[in-house]
Order: C-alpha cells, then sequence, then structure tokens
C-alpha cells in the first residue's frame, strides 16, 4: 500500500470509506503527527487525543465533496493539527490549576456586615454634619465627601488656598471632636 499516492482517486476512496485506502492515510500521516505531537505536548494522552482528534476533522473534511486538493493534503493535516493544539492549549489555560503559593481570589461580593457598618457610620457622619455649622459641613461635604475642586471651594467661600487649608483644619477639629475624637479615619487627617 506504500505505491499509494495522494491524487484525487485517493481522495475518492477515502471519500468513499474505503478501509485499506483509510488505514493507509491513518497510519502514515498518524506517524508525522505523532511526531510532531510529542515535540509540543507534555503527556503521551495528550499527543494521542490530539492525533486522533486531527485525524478525525480531516475524515470529516474530506467526506464533503466540496474538498479537492489531493496535492495540499499534507498541509492541510498539518493546518489541522495546528488548530487542534490551539485548542488544547487555550483549554488548558482556561482549566489548569493555581499554585499552592497563588493568592487567594479576591471576593467580590458585598459583605453583610461591612454594609451595615457602613450604612451606620453614613448616618453617624451625616447626624454630625447636620450639627455643624453651615460653612464647616459645606467645607467638609465639599472638600472631603464630594472631593470637589479646591479652587471651586475656595470661590464659593472666597478664601485663598492657605486660608481654605486653615478653614478645613478647625473644621476637621471640630468634626473630630462631635464624632467623640474615636472617629478620626471617618473624614481623614
Amino acid at each position: 500500500m506504500d505505491d499509494l499516492s495522494f491524487d484525487d482517486d485517493y481522495i475518492d476512496k477515502l471519500r468513499n470509506g474505503e478501509l485499506e485506502v483509510e488505514r493507509h492515510f491513518a497510519a502514515h500521516f498518524g506517524h508525522l503527527l505523532e511526531i510532531k505531537l510529542r515535540a509540543r505536548l507534555r503527556s503521551r494522552t495528550h499527543v494521542e487525543d490530539a492525533r486522533q482528534e486531527t485525524l478525525l476533522r480531516v475524515f470529516a473534511t474530506i467526506r464533503n465533496p466540496a474538498k479537492r486538493q489531493p496535492e495540499n493534503l499534507g498541509a492541510f493535516v498539518n493546518a489541522v493539527c495546528n488548530n487542534v493544539l490551539l485548542e488544547l492549549f487555550r483549554a488548558e489555560a482556561r482549566t489548569s490549576a493555581m499554585s499552592e503559593d497563588s493568592p487567594e481570589p479576591v471576593d467580590r461580593h458585598p459583605n453583610p456586615e461591612m454594609e451595615v457598618v457602613t450604612a451606620d457610620r453614613r448616618r453617624t457622619v451625616d447626624r454630625v454634619l447636620a450639627e455643624m455649622t453651615p460653612r464647616d459641613r459645606e467645607l467638609i461635604r465639599g472638600v472631603f465627601l464630594e472631593e470637589a475642586d479646591k479652587d471651586e471651594v475656595c470661590r464659593l467661600h472666597q478664601v485663598d488656598r492657605e486660608y481654605l487649608r486653615v478653614l478645613l483644619h478647625r473644621a476637621k477639629a471640630r468634626f473630630r471632636v462631635a464624632m467623640g475624637g474615636s472617629r478620626r479615619a471617618a473624614i481623614g487627617s
């Protein structure tokens, strides 16, 4: 069977499912595929799976009546093998196990306890701000809570940047006292 050439007749016999020609094709290209796959894959099982998948896809394509280029058969088998390899590499990358020294994944779900604490802090800050003078309240809200542009805050309060620093220092001090001194981090230092 070694004297067979890859011509239209050979393709027709493959398309018609002649067992002897299929065996020849699988032996000939299977050997070449195995050489290529052993150089690229670690496990013998992966090599065999990729070889069989490549041959299966090539047989399926050859059975399609529109495909008829026997002179390109070797290149076609190689291209199909490359596609199978790429799919294996992508699948392995998606499912590869994390190493033991990998950091734990971050849980992005809201923590119910922290939501309660955050809501409680927000209510406390709102209560304390409501008790402050309008000017202190506007300064703290504008600069720290709303992160407004300091030049805009200066314009609204008709002060320069240096005096804004003094006003903010005083407003923060009064806020700390109103919060009981223990919640220094609630607004920033």
